[in-house]
């Protein structure tokens, strides 16, 4: 490992000094659930707490009320290091994917490089995205196509909690596939014959979908729910929806499995991308964990997706997990107790370290940065 002794005891002790704090805000988001684009009290939470460190804040960014950008820099030319936080939580579960550890994990690791950065120990800036809706709308993508991400940073890493500590993990692509049927209303029982059904439609979609199923690979996933089905079981429908995720291993396989669904209804679909983790980041990420007695369990296969993907098409990009202790998977009510709890917290802390220690190796050794670049340019020929 390349990094100082100084460097690191530096990391070390502002995400120290700052943990309870952070523990607090951590708690204020776990207890108060938001939804995707509703999380009004946890964006303004960590942009009040942003701002009073001295941060420079723009809030609804991208046309987002909730999404935020945080940036410092001490003025002199370097690396321009990009961190991302979520905060959302799931409906009914509340936080079952420890999103209110993933956004004080982003807060750490960006009050971990400004330090450094006011110290002159480091040059450049550091920016925080904060990233609204991961479970649902993918704020990041939109983050990615006004171009906030590439013309504001040169790399761009987060974490995830989660049942196991991995780098090298096979996340799937995703494809959210939004359908509608419109027919024509009547009276179900006086003249259904003058009615078109649109949810008979629908559910058509889903017969085709099942039969689907059987002629695609073990590893790809086609689920969705219906949205809209009627207003009335005495009146035709005439109009239904519904709200599919495609899921693949690789984004030609995601391009054929959506193909397929949008035969199955004829709708228009919104792709996000396939997560390419840094090999070069991942890899020195490993050291610093091995370091601190953290074993990486590596090419952990889960079948999640996430819009960091979108990011990682556009810059060098790292996106660990790491253990929580607890053997509960993500989205259930158990691992949302878990990413409450003293020890999760202290795991999220730890985390943070070695990440804002990688970060700030891509800031200083340029052979370093240049290695993960080459990768990252690698990656997007596969």
């Amino acid at each position: 490992m390349c990094l100082p002794d100084d460097l690191k005891k530096s990391i070390e002790g502002t995400i120290e000094q700052h943990s309870q704090e952070l523990r607090t805000i951590s708690l204020e988001i776990h207890d108060h659930p938001e939804l995707g684009n509703k999380e009004f009290n946890a964006s303004k939470v960590l942009t009040n707490y942003l701002e009073q460190h001295g941060f420079q804040v723009s809030r609804g960014v991208i046309g987002l009320d909730t999404a935020f950008i945080a940036e410092y820099s001490n003025g002199q030319p370097g690396r321009r290091i990009g961190f991302c936080s979520e905060y959302d939580a799931l409906p009914n579960i509340g936080h079952g994917c420890g999103h209110n550890l993933i956004a004080i994990q982003g807060v750490a690791c960006a009050l971990a490089v400004k330090r450094l950065l006011e110290q002159k120990l480091i040059s450049g800036s550091v920016t925080l995205f904060g990233t609204p809706a991961e479970e649902s709308t993918c704020s990041k993508i939109k983050f990615v196509k006004e171009g906030e991400i590439q013309r504001r940073v040169d790399f761009c890493m987060m974490l995830h909690p989660n049942p196991k500590d991995s780098v090298f993990m096979k996340s799937l692509s995703l494809d959210q596939v939004d359908i509608e049927f419109f027919g024509k209303a009547s009276h179900a029982g006086m003249a259904p014959w003058n009615g078109i059904n649109a949810l008979d439609a629908l559910m058509q979609g889903f017969d085709n979908v099942g039969m689907l199923r059987q002629q695609t690979l073990p590893t790809n996933r086609i689920h969705g729910i219906i949205k809209k089905g009627g207003n009335s079981a005495n009146v035709i429908p005439d109009y239904a929806s519904a709200q599919f995720f495609v899921r693949a291993t690789t984004r030609n396989q995601l391009q054929d499995l959506k193909i397929k669904l949008e035969n199955c209804f004829k709708a228009a679909a919104l792709a996000t991308g396939y997560l390419f983790n840094n090999e070069v980041f991942g890899k020195r990420y490993i050291e610093y964990m091995n370091a601190k007695g953290i074993e990486i369990e590596d090419d952990l296969d889960v079948s999640a997706s996430t819009d960091m993907g979108n990011i990682s098409y556009v810059v060098p990009s790292l996106h660990p997990v790491y253990s929580i202790g607890t053997d509960a998977y993500n989205h259930t009510a158990e691992f949302s107790l878990a990413a409450r709890t003293t020890e999760a917290h202290q795991k999220a802390m730890v985390a943070a370290v070695c990440l804002s220690m990688t970060a700030v190796d891509a800031s200083l050794d340029a052979t370093f940065f240049q290695q993960a670049l080459d990768s990252f340019k690698r990656g997007k020929q596969q």
